[in-house]
């Protein structure tokens, strides 16, 4: 016992050190699997809604759909940690629980696009069905278009005899900006019976110039939870999950910044302004006439910088792609985005 104690600390305190050096790049959901988070944070002061909605039909003569709901709501409380909750209806977990949640928080102390080889998510949450903690490790790594993903549970017996165990992997196909394949599947230890592997299959779609998804999905899983997702039944089962990341900037405005949201760049005076969240991230101070500005999109959707008074117009700058314009003369320029008329910004240059 001793022994196990003193591995928990170890662990612990490689993972809080990783944590503190750690910065973390918004995911879109097309870079995750439908059973598999993938170390998902998001962006902080977004809350985001998940629907996932999967159907199953009983044989002729009656071919009756049941529809089996699983509903997120998430919250990034920083750059590399998220809580939430997950509401599963007709459950089949439990018989006495058929209607299943888990409060989960997440943490991403390794990510690959802040420099990591990998990308590495640990999650604690609490299942209420389950009546305990249920736990997963998470690695991941691009290989240009291709994402691998691997995770490691441990699940709360429903006897409360001990935890189970399950493995599970995945792969994400990037088809290009607005469109992915992805799958994956899962295995407990110690099946029960009527227990299978679990799998899944999806079709994701980014919509053109909004921050929502579409997957379209096939699977032999129920809920959304990680004890759903570990467990595959004999029912095929047909769906679809739509996000809704509420970005609350577009209704609370903030000037505010951060040191990495406003960077001069090496070659010549011109400084990055940060496309985040659906906002863009202003300098804090005007600028010297002459500056170049470069307006980089951090989001997974394409925007605009278009000038209210017309000096200036960018292209659509798709996701990852910049966009430069230098100001040559004194005064306060206020720009927007066309597709997203909310967002608005200013510049000051002296």
């Amino acid at each position: 016992m001793t022994r196990r104690r003193s591995l928990v600390r170890a662990v612990t305190g490689v993972g809080l050190v990783a944590l503190m050096h750690a910065t973390a790049h918004a995911q879109a959901a097309l870079e995750r699997t439908p059973d598999l988070s993938g170390g998902w944070i998001g962006i902080p002061g977004t809350i985001y809604f998940n629907f996932v909605h999967r159907f199953t039909a009983s044989d002729a003569p009656e071919r009756k759909v049941a529809n089996t709901p699983t509903f997120v709501v998430a919250a990034p409380i920083a750059p590399f940690a998220v809580i939430g909750a997950t509401y599963g209806t007709n459950s089949t977990l439990a018989s006495r629980f058929p209607n299943e949640h888990e409060y989960f928080g997440r943490i991403a102390p390794l990510r690959q696009r802040a420099g990591a080889p990998i990308d590495v998510g640990i999650q604690l949450d609490y299942n209420d069905a389950a009546r305990g903690a249920d736990a997963e490790l998470g690695v991941s790594r691009w290989f240009g278009p291709l994402r691998l993903l691997a995770a490691g549970r441990a699940l709360h017996r429903l006897d409360a005899s001990g935890y189970r165990y399950a493995l599970g992997g995945g792969t994400v196909l990037r088809l290009g900006s607005l469109i992915a394949l992805s799958g994956d599947a899962a295995s407990v230890s110690q099946r029960l019976a009527g227990e299978r592997i679990a799998w899944s299959g999806a079709l994701q779609l980014q919509l053109p110039l909004t921050p929502h998804t579409l997957a379209f999905q096939v699977t032999n899983v129920g809920t959304g939870t990680l004890q759903g997702t570990s467990r595959g039944d004999a029912e095929l089962r047909y769906g679809f999950e739509f996000t809704i990341p509420l970005t609350l900037q577009r209704y609370v405005h903030r000037r505010a910044m951060t040191p990495h949201d406003f960077t001069p760049l090496s070659t010549g005076p011109a400084v990055q302004v940060h496309i985040q969240g659906l906002a863009f991230r202003l300098p804090p101070e005007p600028i010297p006439a002459g500056t170049t500005v470069e307006w980089v999109n951090d989001d997974p959707l394409a925007h605009t910088v278009t000038a209210v008074d017309g000096s200036f117009q960018s292209p659509l700058i798709e996701p990852g792609r910049t966009w430069r314009h230098t100001f040559t003369a004194a005064g306060t320029y206020t720009f927007t985005c066309t597709p997203h008329p909310f967002m608005r910004g200013a510049i000051t240059v002296r």
